[in-house]
């Protein structure tokens, strides 16, 4: 039976790779509608290949742009918050990935949630920002919440037949990014192509600065706290670099199951899109005589402090996650533009995080105005970093 499926970000590369396996198993998962950003001539591309019924981009003028690429006989083309909230809640659309990058993913998975729709989550900051909320909101509307993040795709599958009572503890993997190796003075130094040059996976920028910083395995602690419903004491981070062991789950017992296989995103994409079963051949097989050895290290929580941040924000309270998912948003933006330093992306955490005090989430407004003031603090402090950059220069 083929599931219609919705997209949201089918520009980025978790929409790609979703895509990608979409077409290899037309027999199985059907493209009913999607949602891009800017990308007007890459979703033109997608729309000619896949048909959907209903697309979506960022503005009015890409929406232009896009009608004169694919025509009158083309599908419907939204635009802004209202057209990407039709792609979320698609009539047809059994199943929605929210694969858009940042807070901008939130409401339309909400609104996807509310419309009955289940959802392949590769958006963490959907339960970064608002964990409580969408738990109860996925009970709510018996709806299933699958994991697309490789880390958590594994956690899953490492539960797989055990009860919630029998875990000790869940262990994230990470690869440690590009600055594992470097000492803690080089790497404020470190430049935008320093930390763009990611050894293990290909991902869009943020995340990939996000890798470097290692707030993505922050941002990962978090969701997991959510996904599993564990305390965060009962989750650990370790660097595995060779990205095989994608996480892990120990037992009371001591015994410990893992999760292993290439480091290809098309895997946990696939799995969450026709969870309980399996498709054939979606990713290479996995040689581990070739491969040879595993290594794994302690995390320097020193080098990297964005790590541990992660994990203050989620003892303070509900809100705290979702401003340091913002004032992490902003700095990172700004070390892309080079107009702060590495560094400057966790001390600008830090001083929201003191600024801001947070309290509970009661509603999605209250998460969504939280957010609303992180930026608007980390944006002051990014602006006066930069300043202080420039006359340094």
């Amino acid at each position: 039976m083929t599931k219609p499926i919705a997209i949201l970000g089918s520009t980025g590369s978790i929409g790609r790779s979703a895509l990608g396996v979409a077409a290899r198993h037309p027999d199985r998962l059907r493209i009913v509608a999607l949602a891009a950003g800017d990308n007007v001539e890459l979703l033109a591309q997608q729309i000619q290949q896949f048909k959907p019924e209903t697309v979506s981009v960022r503005s009015a003028e890409a929406a232009a742009r896009l009608r004169e690429l694919v025509g009158v006989d083309g599908p419907r083309i939204g635009c802004g918050e209202e057209g990407v909230n039709a792609v979320a809640t698609h009539p047809q659309a059994q199943m929605v990935l929210s694969a858009i990058v940042g807070a901008a993913g939130l409401v339309p998975t909400w609104r996807a949630i509310a419309a009955g729709k289940d959802i392949a989550l590769a958006n963490k900051e959907t339960l970064v920002m608002a964990g409580s909320l969408i738990v109860k909101a996925v009970k709510e509307h018996n709806v299933r919440l699958l994991p697309v993040d490789s880390e958590h795709a594994a956690i899953m599958q490492s539960l797989e037949g055990h009860q919630h009572g029998e875990v000790r503890r869940i262990v994230l993997t990470a690869s440690g990014g590009p600055f594992r190796q470097w000492e803690q003075e080089r790497i404020a130094r470190a430049g935008k192509a320093d930390a763009l040059a990611h050894p293990t996976w290909n991902m869009g920028p943020k995340i990939t600065i996000d890798s470097a910083t290692l707030m993505n395995k922050g941002l990962e602690v978090i969701e997991a706290r959510w996904l599993f419903d564990v305390a965060p004491a009962q989750i650990d981070v370790i660097i595995h670099t060779e990205s095989i062991i994608h996480s892990m789950v120990e037992f009371h017992d001591g015994q410990v199951v893992a999760q292993l296989g290439v480091p290809d995103m098309a895997a946990p994409i696939a799995y969450a899109l026709t969870y309980p079963n399996r498709l054939l051949d979606v990713v290479q097989r996995l040689d581990l005589v070739k491969i040879g050895r595993l290594n794994f290290f302690a995390v320097d929580r020193v080098k990297f402090p964005c790590l541990e941040m992660a994990y203050r924000a989620l003892a303070l309270n509900e809100l705290a996650p979702a401003i340091l998912n913002a004032a992490n948003e902003v700095a990172v933006q700004a070390f892309l533009a080079e107009k702060i330093g590495f560094y400057d992306i966790s001390q600008t955490i830090e001083k929201v995080l003191k600024m801001e005090p947070g309290g509970p989430a009661t509603d999605l407004e209250t998460v969504l105005a939280a957010d609303r003031r992180a930026r608007a603090a980390a944006a002051t402090i990014v602006g006066r970093l930069a300043q202080e950059k420039n006359e340094a220069w």
